[in-house]
């Protein structure tokens, strides 16, 4: 086997950039990469690990022999260890064997770079290229209007190992995925899927969130190009593409990226920083520039190489602040004395400005945030993170708390409901009923639900329904579509012999439909983040449990006009006060038979002069129970 040949990819500029904390395109520089030196074929290795005495190559090709094939060291202090090795091609196994300045202390680490990793629980990374000729040409084209903030948002959310199985539980591939999922998803009518973690991860009840292989899809379903495939099909079919990404923590697993060179190289060396205690993981030191670098360049990789439309950020809240589920002494607060994590706030704010510079807007970020943190989706040049969307947590616990109450109680709880409209519009909210919410005892959302199976199913219908028409974008976990009733578990398939019920199809039905008229009512989305979006017909009607409100768009005409009713008592002949007279049609109503309700619908529907609730104009209609009526 020949030996390491001197060779670079790195200019002058690259390492400035590096040093500065401004390459946000690493993934072109460090890594493996098969590439040809003086006509031999080979691959280019390069590592970051500026504590190493000595860094070597190691795998199948030499034995996993730290002798064989030694890497060379810049000489520009930026710690960067590369070198070419020929003969060595696509497909081969290997590691980075690395001696520590520090005490000599040995590791063998995977690359952090590397394109493709083992199947786990193997550690070893692969060298790869990912060649794929990309067919959404089209989708790519027009994405940023399908991807703005005045457009309908509706995400499924989707663990890729327990969607669906194939006999004997083996889990669908990517290549099973881009034909099952993407049509059931299109047939669904969501605009939008988000994928939990898919990169790689040597942990399956982490269920992705603690990576290992920060710049290769997982393994477990298939290669890169396989995965490009999954995203192209999506695209293909008018469906947008979300990532969760995990900036948040790292696991201590040894080929990760802790204490990587013997140092605390990517992690933050004062453990009240650096180590998680909830998640027993390291946190990066988001002050460093190459560990700034690095994140971005990865945020970018899968945007850019993965053509993927977002990305949902994961653990917001515990970057922002430096006591997140720590007790006092545990935690030593910033310059200006006060718990924010300043750097932290630095590292988002640059990563969001950049990945919009990079995109022009087509593709969005999302935070997962906790707390009440001011400005999440506010544009970083008005202070605020520059998040496109936060999802809207505190909404999703008072709605759940709000529908487990048995409906005879809920009158004195309606605030419950009303009180998400006081702070809506301060963020660019959107509405989740997320994978976090279907485990560790807190059963399935049908589950939730007071009642017998009847009122169960309904309770669903209208909590679906209401979600639907309050302002905000839309995600909801794979399985609540159609009633699963067993908490979600990732080591099985969803419980999809449920649709041989009614009560299952019902919901599913309901959902699609819903999906459907979020998608042609311009007034369910032109304005969702705007209070000029919505208006409160009647807030006060606690003794019926009954809810009205307008949502509006750019067109008065297109005003959608809903009632929500609470309890299972019909209410014939409801009053409702509507601001002008005109055709009116109900459009939507969870009670159809068709979703398994009870059939009491609102075939005609006449506006009177009689005024109501302060305006010159009303209409009488029946409210069915535990039901959601839309009108146009």
């Amino acid at each position: 086997m020949s030996k390491v040949i001197p060779h670079s990819l790195f200019t002058d500029f690259d390492i400035d950039l590096f040093k500065g904390g401004k390459h946000y395109r690493l993934y072109d520089k460090l890594g493996s990469h098969i590439i040809e030196v003086d006509g031999k074929k080979g691959t280019y290795f390069a590592v970051w690990a500026p504590s190493a005495k000595s860094v070597s190559v190691v795998g199948d090709f030499n034995g996993w022999n730290s002798n064989d094939h030694k890497l060379n060291v810049r000489w520009d202090a930026s710690g960067i260890w590369e070198g070419f090795i020929p003969q060595i091609g696509k497909g081969e196994k290997y590691k980075y064997k690395i001696q520590s300045h520090n005490n000599d202390i040995w590791t063998e680490k995977a690359d952090p770079f590397a394109r493709l990793c083992e199947h786990p629980p193997k550690t070893a990374s692969v060298v790869w290229s990912a060649d794929y000729e990309w067919k959404d040409t089209d989708w790519m084209d027009y994405r940023k209007d399908k991807n703005g903030l005045d457009r309908p948002y509706s995400v499924y959310e989707v663990h890729i190992g327990s969607w669906k199985r194939n006999p004997g539980n083996n889990v669908l591939t990517y290549k099973e995925l881009a034909d099952e999922l993407v049509s059931y998803v299109k047939e669904m009518g969501y605009t939008h899927v988000e994928f939990m973690p898919i990169m790689e991860y040597p942990y399956d009840p982490s269920w992705g969130y603690q990576l290992t292989g920060y710049f290769a899809p997982t393994s477990r379903f298939g290669t890169p190009e396989e995965f490009k495939l999954l995203v192209d099909t999506f695209h293909q079919n008018d469906i947008g593409v979300i990532l969760d990404w995990v900036p948040s923590h790292f696991p201590e697993d040894a080929h990760g990226l802790g204490f990587f060179d013997g140092s605390h190289l990517y992690e933050h060396p004062d453990r009240r920083k650096g180590y998680h205690p909830d998640w027993k993981s390291l946190i990066f030191n988001y002050g460093r520039n190459e560990v700034r670098a690095f994140l971005i360049s990865n945020a970018l990789f899968w945007l850019e190489q993965f053509h993927a439309d977002g990305l949902r950020v994961d653990a917001v809240a515990s970057m922002l602040y430096l006591d997140y589920s720590r007790e006092d002494g545990e935690w030593e607060p910033n310059m200006y004395g006060n718990n924010e994590n300043l750097e932290a706030m630095s590292f988002i704010r640059e990563l969001n400005q950049e990945v919009n510079a990079s995109f022009n807007g087509a593709v969005q970020t999302i935070a997962e945030e906790s707390t009440a943190f001011s400005g999440v989706s506010r544009p970083v040049e008005y202070g605020g993170l520059g998040f496109g969307m936060k999802w809207m947590m505190g909404w999703m616990h008072d709605t759940l708390e709000y529908f487990k109450k048995e409906p005879i109680y809920r009158k004195h709880h309606q605030n419950d409901l009303t009180f998400s409209m006081t702070y809506a519009f301060t963020e660019n909210f959107m509405l989740p009923f997320s994978h976090d919410e279907v485990v560790y005892g807190k059963q399935s959302l049908v589950y939730r639900m007071p009642g017998d199976e009847w009122q169960r199913f309904a309770n669903l219908r209208l909590l679906f329904g209401y979600m639907f028409t309050h302002p905000g974008t839309k995600l909801m976990f794979m399985g609540g579509e159609f009633g699963q009733t067993s908490e979600w578990n990732f080591q099985n398939s969803l419980d999809w012999h449920l649709l041989q019920y009614e009560v299952h199809t019902g919901v599913q039905q309901f959902v699609k439909d819903l999906n459907a008229l979020y998608k042609n009512s311009p007034a369910l989305y032109e304005k969702q983040f705007s209070p000029e979006g919505f208006q409160w017909i009647d807030y006060g009607d606690h003794e019926n449990s009954v809810l009205t409100y307008i949502r509006k768009g750019h067109d008065t005409k297109n005003d959608v006009i809903v009632a929500c009713n609470f309890t299972p008592v019909v209410r014939e002949n409801y009053r409702i006060g509507i601001p002008k007279k005109g055709k009116l049609k109900e459009v939507l109503n969870s009670d159809d038979v068709r979703y398994g309700g009870t059939g009491r619908t609102n075939p005609n529907i006449k506006s009177s002069t009689k005024p109501w609730h302060g305006h010159k104009k009303s209409i009488e209609i029946t409210i069915p129970p535990l039901g959601v009526v839309i009108i146009k």
